[in-house]
């Protein structure tokens, strides 16, 4: 199975979850603005976070998003973290959606600063998929 981990955090908070997340599926946590990015060819899972700022997810997500193609991602789960609300969720839900990559209904999120509890949920909760 081939499975991706994606996202695009400020504080550290999403890329903790992501790399939990990536950790857990055995592959590496990558920000949607690294060079390395893109996706290496068709991928069975992505995984994808990031937080709400403003009221918005970062640009650098939104066009990430919509750099992806339907044909490279059979499956979308998507995770969050934020100081405010899970409103990220349903904006990174919606860019998927839009260009047709399936959506899984269950999502991660927690607020603020992750302890070690939550990064154990954020690694639970991608093994939950991975079998």
């Amino acid at each position: 199975m081939d499975i991706a981990v994606r996202y695009y955090s400020r504080s550290g908070n999403t890329r903790a979850a992501a790399e939990a997340i990536a950790k857990a599926a055995g592959t590496e946590a990558v920000s949607a603005d690294a060079p390395d990015a893109a996706l290496p060819g068709t991928v069975d899972i992505l995984f994808v976070g990031g937080a709400l700022y403003a009221y918005g997810i970062d640009r650098k997500l939104t066009e990430y998003l919509r750099s992806l193609k339907k044909e490279e991602v059979r499956k979308a789960v998507i995770f969050s973290t934020s100081w405010v609300s899970k409103h990220a969720i349903e904006l990174i839900r919606k860019e998927l959606e839009a260009k047709g990559i399936p959506v899984e209904d269950r999502t991660f999120y927690f607020r603020g600063k992750p302890g070690e509890k939550q990064l154990r949920e954020a690694e639970t909760f991608a093994k939950q998929f991975l079998a």
